[in-house]
């Protein structure tokens, strides 16, 4: 078994965008992530909308570093009143554990609760990433997802 990495996590700021955007043009990054902006190439929309983001009191964004280096981000945000948590890690790190112990870590600081989880139904990584933090399925949607130009079924997680 693989030792939990060692990540950190410090509020997110402005400069980390650009990270995050790039994470974010990774084809296969984008058709997991499923419901994506109808155009995830469009920086100045994307930096627009995250950049008010970390203005907004009812998010929580934190960026995850590996060794100093960024990795990934993981937030809280809300839906419609009830709170929802959302994680992208780069690519080139997937499978190593870094979105299970950042949401782990996350959640300690993060005490929104119940706190909602939404992954597209083949997205295994990330629905065993909600699972190892103690999140349980609740149901399942279906949406239309950009990414995938077709309506899916999205499981919905919930931890309380």
């Amino acid at each position: 078994m693989n030792p939990k990495p060692d990540i950190q996590l410090r509020p997110t700021e402005e400069a980390d965008l650009e990270h995050f955007f790039q994470f974010q043009l990774d084809k296969d990054a984008i058709y997991m992530a499923a419901f994506t902006p109808e155009n995830p190439t469009d920086k100045t929309a994307y930096l627009t909308k995250y950049t008010k983001h970390l203005n907004d009191p009812t998010i929580n964004n934190q960026t995850i570093l590996m060794d100093d280096v960024i990795v990934g981000s993981v937030a809280k945000f809300e839906r419609e009143g009830d709170a929802e948590i959302t994680y992208l890690i780069d690519k080139n790190l997937w499978g190593k554990g870094i979105a299970t112990a950042a949401l782990e870590k996350f959640l300690t600081i993060e005490k929104a609760r119940p706190i909602f989880g939404r992954v597209a139904f083949d997205n295994w990584g990330s629905q065993k990433v909600l699972e190892n933090n103690g999140f349980t399925k609740i149901g399942t949607d279906h949406f239309f997802a950009n990414a995938r130009q077709v309506e899916i079924e999205e499981l919905i997680y919930k931890l309380i």
